[in-house]
C-alpha cells in the first residue's frame, strides 16, 4: 500500500529515486526518517531510543460534512495520510520563526541553511542530513554568523525563543495545543501566526493552524478552482474554513492538514520537494 506523506516542514529532502529522508532529534536520540517504496522506517542512528518518533494519522472520512464537494472529493482522493509529528519542540519554533517575512520557498532554503551551517549533521541513506542547531548553541552565534546565512532579520525572535525555551521549555512539553500557542505567544516576537504553527508542528493537531494562511488559501483554490472562493484582501477566508467544521475540531484539523498534505504532492515538480 502506498504511503501518502504529509512534507511541509522544510527538513524533507528527497533523492533522485524518490526516497524521502528527514533528520530528527526524539529525546536523547537522533533519528533518520526515510520513506521508501515499501514504506517509512525509522532509525536512530546516535543516542538513546528513548522516544521514537511518532505519526499522525488524517482519514479524510473525518472531513467536515460541510465541505465543498470539489474540495472533498480533491481531498479524499489522498486516502490515509501521515505526517511524523516534529518530536523537537525547539525545532518547531525554530522552524516557524524562520517562516517570518518569507515565502514558503525561501524559508525552506533558509532552514536547511540554518541546519547545514550550525545544526548537527548526520547521514541519511542519500547523504548528510542536517538537524537545527539547539538553544544554546543559538545563544552562541554572534550578529555576523545570523547575517552569513541570511537569517539578520530572524536573529532577535531566535536569541529570545532560545532563552525562554531554556527556562520553560520542560514546561512547555506536556501542554496540549491551546496551551502551547498561548505559551509561545509570551516570547517577545512571536506572535499567534507564529505560535499556532509551531505549537501544531509539535503536537500534530492543526486544529488551531492559521487556517487564512497563504498556504492553505493556495491550495484549496486549486483543488476547487470554480468555487467562490474570498479575495486574498477578504478576510472572510478564515471564517468560512473553520465554519464547515463547526465546532468539531478533529474535522478542522483534518480538513487543514489534508490540504497542506495535498500541496505537498502539487510541489512534486518542484526542487526537491517530497510527496510520494
Amino acid at each position: 500500500m502506498t504511503t501518502i506523506l504529509t512534507t511541509d516542514h522544510p527538513a524533507w529532502h528527497k533523492a533522485a529515486d524518490g526516497t524521502c529522508s528527514r533528520a530528527v532529534r526524539a529525546g536523547a536520540g537522533l533519528w533518520v526518517v526515510t520513506l521508501e517504496r515499501e514504506g517509512l522506517h525509522m532509525t536512530c542512528t546516535h543516542g538513546d531510543e528513548d522516544q521514537k518518533p511518532a505519526l499522525a494519522i488524517t482519514d479524510p472520512a473525518a472531513l467536515p460534512a460541510a465541505t465543498p464537494a470539489a474540495l472533498n472529493d480533491g481531498l479524499s482522493a489522498l486516502g490515509t495520510t501521515h505526517r511524523l509529528t516534529n518530536p523537537w519542540l525547539w525545532d518547531a519554533i525554530t522552524t516557524a520563526i524562520l517562516r517570518q517575512v518569507v515565502r514558503a520557498e525561501q524559508a525552506r532554503k533558509l532552514y536547511r541553511k540554518w541546519c547545514a551551517h550550525y545544526g548537527t549533521v548526520v547521514e541519511g541513506p542519500h547523504g548528510r542530513l542536517a538537524i537545527a542547531p539547539t538553544p544554546e548553541q543559538v545563544l552562541e552565534l554572534t550578529d555576523d554568523q545570523f547575517a552569513d546565512i541570511g537569517a539578520k532579520f530572524h536573529r532577535s525572535a531566535l536569541q529570545a525563543a532560545a532563552q525562554d525555551y531554556q527556562e520553560h521549555g520542560s514546561r512547555w512539553l506536556g501542554m496540549n495545543v491551546d496551551a502551547l500557542a498561548a505559551a509561545l505567544v509570551g516570547i517577545p516576537r512571536i506572535g499567534p501566526w507564529t505560535a499556532a504553527a509551531a505549537a501544531c508542528d509539535y503536537t500534530g493537531d492543526f486544529s488551531i493552524y492559521p487556517h487564512d494562511d497563504l498556504a492553505v488559501r493556495t491550495w484549496a483554490a486549486k483543488i476547487a478552482p470554480s468555487y467562490p472562493w474570498p479575495d486574498k484582501k477578504d478576510k472572510g477566508f478564515g471564517p468560512l474554513w473553520t465554519g464547515w467544521a463547526g465546532t468539531d475540531r478533529t474535522a478542522l484539523h483534518t480538513l487543514t492538514l489534508s490540504t497542506l498534505t495535498w500541496g505537498s504532492h502539487a510541489r512534486a515538480d518542484q526542487e526537491d520537494p517530497c510527496g510520494t
